[in-house]
């Protein structure tokens, strides 16, 4: 079943009676005011979530810039072992 015209007048009358005719632009106004708000906190989300995917891909590039082109990181201490120690590191069985 479709909505027709009268339902539609049905659904105007009814809302008339329950908030009062005087009450209307009120209640319009109150509405108005809420959609605005509603639309501008889901155009802030979007524009946070469209900075935060910008922000990832220039810290992707910076780290693969760093790390040489490639997506490797920085290798660790048992994956050095052997090699010769610079000056200022500590040795792989010094503790804190």
């Amino acid at each position: 079943m479709r909505p027709t015209p009268v339902h539609f007048l049905i659904l105007v009358l009814v809302i008339i009676v329950i908030f009062g005719a005087a009450k209307l632009p009120m209640v319009a106004k109150n509405l108005g005011k809420s959609m605005k708000v509603f639309k501008s906190e889901v155009k802030d989300l979007r524009d946070d979530d469209s900075a935060d995917d910008e922000a990832k891909e220039i810290t992707d590039a910076q780290r693969r810039a760093d790390t040489g082109g490639s997506h490797r990181a920085e290798r660790t201490a048992e994956e050095r072992i052997g090699e010769p120690r610079t000056e200022g590191e500590p040795r792989h069985d010094d503790r804190l």
